[in-house]
C-alpha cells in the first residue's frame, strides 16, 4: 500500500527547519484540516491554494510532490 503524501511529508519535520520543505512539513502537521490520507495531486493542490497560507510559494509543494512520486514508485 502506498503511503499518503502527508505521511511521506512528515519525515521532513524538524524542530529547527533547515529548508522550505521542513517548514512546510511542520506547518502541515499543525494544520488540522490538511487532507492527511490523500495521494491525489489535484486534491492537495486545491486544498493548499485555499488554505496553505503557510506556504511561501506552491513551488515548495511541487518540489515535495516530486520527491513523493519518486519515492513511492520504488
Amino acid at each position: 500500500m502506498r503511503k499518503s503524501f502527508y505521511h511521506f511529508l512528515m519525515k521532513y519535520r524538524h524542530p529547527k527547519p533547515m529548508d522550505d520543505i521542513s517548514e512546510f512539513a511542520n506547518s502541515a502537521f499543525l494544520d488540522h484540516g490538511f487532507p492527511k490520507h490523500s495521494e491525489d495531486y489535484g486534491e492537495l493542490t486545491a486544498y493548499l491554494e485555499l488554505n496553505g497560507h503557510y506556504l511561501r510559494t506552491m513551488a515548495v509543494f511541487d518540489e515535495a510532490w516530486q520527491e513523493y512520486v519518486l519515492t513511492e514508485q520504488r
